[in-house]
């Protein structure tokens, strides 16, 4: 790879996300960042201030013709903006979720395909070497399996302006939701055929027809069932805010936290600390046949590092043409569930998918 010329990218959105995918082309050789895109001026890592910020993603892909653009702007957004990326000549990353409706999703993946071009959507945990291992020990067990999942944000200053901006068209459970389904779903291969849901605004702050806290349920047609549950703001408890946990007749893994971690560190959001194997086999006394074991995740990569493999798969899947069929499907799946689960919110009846 290293002998290829790089590959020119241009980035547009520079929050949290799109900021740590820049890093991640700068110290990457087969990249080569030809613009950064934002609305507006804002702080950039010293590493990244040589680059300067254009205002205007299409006059990006018209004056620098890239080979790459990675999209990490608000979700109503993503699905124009690839489109357009698209039909310039260029593969894409785009930020979850994919967009912000199933047509506009099915649209976004019409469009690599008509153009044949590859996609890739940012699940950050698909690189993660834990989530790795979590989804590998969970089918081992075999299924009907129960999901548990859950990411609350206690969030105050930035962190709250930045989630009342996502709330201006993202819910938190399909903001969130999505990397978690994505996990149901590689772990089952069942095919997801009822969702409910339920939420509640708390806070004057945010529309009136938007919630900041909500939660789904899901049913699958191998008899699985899982929920997953999401709230954003400065009312949100830190007490039991990250739950991952998967049950099935053999026994149970899950993800254990460090005591005094906090819900608005993004390191959280990602980090395992330790998994937890649980079997339900038991002794002719009754008893469990064997202790739980602890798998120690000492060393895993942090936040940052997580994007450089992101974006490392990018390079990978470009220069290896690797099929990505099943990853946008996936994305696809993920996203009409919790969308579904949105109308459930807002119509207050299941929706049968």
């Amino acid at each position: 790879m290293s002998s290829q010329k790089p590959l020119r990218v241009v980035v547009a959105g520079l929050g949290n996300m799109g900021r740590s995918h820049a890093l991640a082309y700068h110290t990457n050789p087969g990249f080569e960042i030809v613009a950064l895109v934002n609305r507006s001026d804002v702080p950039l890592p010293d590493r990244l201030s040589g680059y300067g910020i254009r205002r205007s993603f299409e006059e990006a892909l018209r004056d620098e013709r890239p080979d790459v653009a990675c999209i990490a702007t608000y979700s109503d957004s993503h699905a124009d903006y690839a489109v357009k990326a698209f039909e310039s000549g260029c593969d894409v990353f785009v930020e979850k979720p994919l967009a912000t409706t199933v047509a506009d999703a099915e649209r976004v993946v019409a469009a690599a395909k008509a153009n044949g071009r590859k996609l890739v959507i940012g699940y950050i945990l698909r690189h993660h070497p834990s989530w790795i291992r979590l989804i590998a020990e969970a089918r081992k067990l075999g299924g009907p399996y129960v999901f548990r999942m859950n990411l609350n944000q206690q969030s105050s200053g930035h962190s709250w302006e930045t989630h009342k901006q996502l709330m201006q068209t993202t819910s938190p459970i399909v903001d969130c939701g999505v990397h978690y389904l994505d996990v149901m779903l590689q772990i089952t291969d069942a095919r997801p055929v009822e969702v409910r849901g339920m939420g509640l605004r708390l806070t004057e702050e945010i529309a009136p027809l938007m919630y900041n806290y909500g939660h789904l349920q899901v049913l699958f047609d191998d008899g699985s069932v899982g929920w997953y549950e999401a709230g954003w703001g400065p009312m949100i408890s830190e007490t039991a805010f990250f739950v991952k946990d998967v049950i099935s007749p053999q026994g149970c893994v899950s993800i254990v936290m460090k005591e005094g971690v906090r819900s608005d560190d993004i390191d959280t959001h990602t980090k395992t600390s330790t998994i937890r194997l649980h079997s339900a086999a038991t002794g002719v006394d009754g008893k469990f046949a064997k202790a739980d074991e602890v798998l120690s995740m000492e060393g895993e990569p942090g936040h940052q590092d997580l994007c450089d493999l992101e974006q490392a798969f990018v390079l990978k899947a470009i220069r290896e043409d690797i099929d990505l069929t099943r990853h946008m499907d996936d994305a696809v799946k993920s996203l009409a569930v919790c969308l579904a689960a949105d109308d459930s919110v807002r119509s207050g009846v299941a929706v049968k998918l």
